[in-house]
């Protein structure tokens, strides 16, 4: 697969939107609670938890992802004068709240897993602490940002898992939801074990490297196959990898041999061919012989066309000779699993523990912290849940404080280190978790004992207020 990038940068800034301020995009009520709370005074401070519920089909883990524009977002929060003037419009605010937000900023601290780490079903991503309007006001875009990317760079994870080393590219721009999932989709995945993407523009605004061949169309605008391949590679003779399977595959395979062959002759190499259609397994095995009978034992195949974890494995059981895939829709949609269960719920305010208590969909109290619990050999052995002030001897914290005062603290990592951690802690979960189809045992997480008494005591008080029970 060739690559035709641009020049890297280690730290791009996403411009998509933030500049604008963002203060509208959240849900409405957001909005009217906020307005309640400046009306009755409530400026005490609040710590609100993001966690998801529950596992989708067949996952057992998740991937950190969509910190850093949290983080981004949070700092450059405002309400301009055309916010404003929209609230004002629509006729449900008081001038003093429509006051309050002239000045708006976020002023609170962020605790958070980093992006790139694995998590596991109720494990507090991040929590904010803030006062009360703030934090409620910011809860609609940390949801959006977080579930997005974590949602992909989970599937995207899968799909690195199956490939068993072989090089993956995001291809799903076309079909994910909106342009900015489609970035995000880019990013998630290059986290999630991805090689790069054929998004240019996530390529610049991200540092990724960028993957591209060409279409069906190239070969039929041309009057026969052979001159497609030809101009291709006059134009790019570094970089030839061709389709073959416009009209039959392997008649497409032996030109492109044959123009191996010459491109060889003249000191060029064919890098590869692309698979696009049909029973890839056995293509890519006939495929692979006509490239080595012609002596083009290094050039690579590429297969694309509606693939994911599932299908990839599957063509690799069968004896796939597949040395990249190119990955899209499923991938880019999380197709299988388009959603998480995702919550920010408030945990603390005013200093004094709160949660919730719907069936189903209780709540943890307090601040907290996550302890990870690995063997002498390095593996993640278990999870505990304790209390921010906990300490757990053996248990590696993993909430990181990386915003104080409404201000990012220290440097934002790199997206390739991003990626590194990503790897370095994946190869350290226990496959069981991985695995695709299975419904695997889940990851042992457990609460700490202080955690157990304030959420033992938290629910006593709150069933006595609001219950009524003596």
């Amino acid at each position: 697969m060739n690559t035709l990038s641009g020049p890297k940068r280690t730290r791009p800034h996403d411009p998509s939107g933030q500049k604008q301020g963002l203060g509208l995009l959240t849900d409405l009520y957001e909005l009217t609670m906020a307005a309640c709370y400046v009306e009755n005074r409530m400026f005490e401070r609040a710590v609100f938890s993001l966690f998801v519920r529950d596992y989708p089909p067949h996952r057992r883990y998740f991937v950190a992802a969509g910190l850093e524009d949290v983080l981004r977002y949070l700092q450059d929060l405002k309400f301009g004068d055309t916010d404003l003037a929209y609230l004002a419009k629509l006729g449900l605010f008081k001038d003093e709240f429509l006051s309050f937000l002239e000045n708006f900023h976020f002023t609170g601290d962020v605790w958070a897993i980093p992006e790139g780490r694995i998590f596991f079903a109720n494990e507090p991503i991040l929590e904010v602490e803030a006062p009360l309007v703030e934090a409620q006001v910011v809860e609609t875009f940390v949801i959006n940002a977080v579930n997005l990317q974590a949602m992909i760079a989970t599937k995207a994870s899968r799909c690195f898992h199956v490939s068993e080393g072989r090089k993956l590219v995001d291809f799903s721009l076309r079909r994910t939801h909106g342009t900015d999932a489609g970035l995000k989709a880019a990013r998630a995945s290059f986290i999630g074990g991805f090689a790069g993407t054929s998004n240019v523009l996530a390529g610049k605004l991200y540092g990724l490297p960028v993957f591209g061949t060409m279409a069906h169309s190239f070969i039929t605008s041309f009057s026969r196959e052979t001159e497609a391949f030809r101009a291709f590679v006059r134009a790019f003779p570094e970089q030839a990898v061709l389709l073959v399977d416009t009209y039959d595959t392997l008649a497409g395979a032996r030109k492109a041999a044959e123009l191996g062959k010459e491109m060889a002759a003249t000191g060029k190499k064919l890098l590869g061919v692309r698979l696009d259609s049909g029973d890839i397994a056995a293509l890519s095995k006939k495929v692979r012989r006509i490239l080595r009978r012609a002596g083009l034992s290094q050039a690579s195949i590429f297969a694309s066309g509606a693939f994911d974890e599932y299908k990839i494995h599957e063509v690799l059981r069968r004896g796939g000779d597949v040395d990249a895939f190119g990955v899209g829709t499923k991938m880019g949609v999380s197709s299988d699993a388009p959603y998480l269960d995702m919550a920010y719920k408030m945990v603390e305010y005013a200093g004094q523990p709160v949660l919730k208590l719907s069936p189903g969909k209780e709540t943890l109290v307090g601040k907290k912290q996550v302890f990870r619990f690995s063997s002498l050999s390095g593996k993640m052995r278990k999870d505990v849940i304790g209390l921010r002030d906990d300490s757990l001897k053996g248990g590696e914290p993993l909430l990181r404080e990386v915003m104080r005062s409404g201000k990012i603290v220290g440097r934002l990592p790199s997206l390739p280190d991003i990626r590194e951690r990503f790897l370095e802690e994946f190869s350290k979960l226990d496959v069981r978790y991985k695995a695709i189809k299975r419904e695997e045992p889940r990851f042992p997480v457990e609460l700490s004992p202080r955690l157990c008494r304030l959420q033992a005591r938290a629910t006593q008080r709150i069933t006595r207020l609001e219950l009524g029970e003596s």
